[in-house]
């Protein structure tokens, strides 16, 4: 077959479109899926720092078991492999007290959502001008939490179906803990869209990138790598523009939105200090105390890669995404847009030892401690915090 006849026919726009989806999909989830492990071995290794302990840092090739003389360690490197491979090879038990299906089915509600979280997230600028978002939705933020909220159902579905006590409580908590804290993960994202005019986390991003992070907007508006390569003397001037005390105002909402946010995700995810659900000293293991083999494993990747996909969040609507002051993106070329990858993700790296620091640090809530930060605490905050937007924005204009 011609080879020009195959290049003009991937170059077809709906052709093009699918092609580089499905490419773009495969590379993401594989990248994901890697970092999900990195993240697993790097959750031992920091729990061992911090309780003053080794870890895991023997685990590497066997190469007495193929004939060598010593085996290589690899620094424990190995044990991202070991664990996958022990939950895999388990007996896949399933106590007869069960309802087969849910309790079959309530793993992969788990898993699933985050993934599908992950298509909307622009990790990444442009690479040889294929923009790096999966699908460039105009209500990303809206899909976000449309999809992230389903996980609840996983949860709350493994602890009825298991017919047993201590799941059961486990998904109770879950449901409860979810509702309370959506409310206020919700609202904290309003003041963005007020300031930004936009749900779509691109235009939220190229917004960050103009404009500066909304966590620490100290990039001033009108100002680019451009002005400063080719216009110097007018640097200083779009400085003492663009920090005008009206914006200097509006970063003090935005501040308390990031917190509620951050915070809140930590609940979404129930990563300490708010793992309630499966707390193991009440309840045993919580919803998934009857689970073993591959369908532990599930909620065991579903946390993480909650937790990747919620830093990823984070990462768009308020640390500027891809995006680091006098780095160019994707149009100015391939080797760029390959930086811009590699900053997104370094930003979620970062969040994700954060999320593990903090869980190896603080003591789990008590459950009326949890209510009550999430109703009398961030809602009624996130409340006032729109107010207070709209009405820095009412002077602005």
């Amino acid at each position: 077959m011609d080879t020009a006849l195959i290049l003009n026919f991937l170059n077809t726009p709906w052709v093009f479109l699918i092609w580089t989806t499905f490419l773009k999909s495969f590379i993401l989830l594989n990248l994901v899926l890697g970092l999900v492990s990195l993240t697993v071995f790097a959750e031992r290794r920091v729990s061992a720092f911090i309780q003053d302990r080794v870890g895991p840092n023997r685990v590497g090739l066997p190469m007495t078991l193929l004939g060598g003389k010593k085996d290589i360690f690899l620094w424990g490197l190995g044990q991202m492999i070991v664990d996958p491979l022990k939950l895999l090879l388990k007996e896949n038990f399933q106590p007869g007290s069960v309802n087969g299906f849910y309790y079959w089915l309530a793993p992969k509600l788990v898993m699933i959502p985050p993934v599908l979280v992950l298509a909307v997230l622009p990790f990444g600028s442009s690479l040889f001008g294929v923009q790096m978002t999966i699908a460039d939705l105009n209500v990303g933020v809206l899909y976000i939490f449309a999809i992230s909220s389903l996980s609840v159902y996983g949860i709350t579905l493994a602890g009825w179906a298991s017919n047993s006590k201590f799941p059961f409580l486990g998904g109770i908590r879950s449901s409860s803990q979810m509702i309370s804290y959506e409310l206020s993960l919700g609202l904290s994202v309003v003041p963005i869209f007020m300031i930004c005019g936009s749900l779509n986390l691109n235009e939220i991003v190229d917004w960050q990138v103009k404009n500066g992070w909304l966590v620490a907007p100290f990039w001033p508006k009108g100002f680019s790598v451009d002005l400063l390569l080719h216009h110097p003397a007018a640097v200083l001037s779009t400085f003492h523009a663009g920090l005008s005390l009206q914006r200097i105002a509006l970063w003090i909402p935005l501040l308390i939105s990031f917190v509620i946010f951050l915070v809140s995700i930590f609940a979404e995810t129930n990563r300490l200090p708010f793992d309630l659900p499966e707390a193991e000293q009440e309840l045993v293991g919580g919803y998934h105390t009857e689970y073993a083999s591959m369908n532990f494993a599930l909620f065991f990747l579903g946390e993480y890669a909650a937790m990747l996909a919620g830093s990823g969040a984070i990462v768009s609507l308020f640390l500027g995404g891809w995006s680091l002051p006098f780095i160019p993106d994707g149009s100015h070329g391939a080797l760029w847009g390959l930086v811009n990858i590699l900053i997104f993700f370094a930003k979620v790296s970062l969040l994700l030892l954060f999320f593990i620091w903090i869980r190896w640090t603080l003591p789990r809530f008590r459950y009326d401690q949890l209510m009550k930060l999430g109703w009398l605490g961030f809602f009624p905050i996130a409340l006032a915090n729109i107010f207070i937007t709209a009405l820095i924005l009412a002077y602005i204009k």
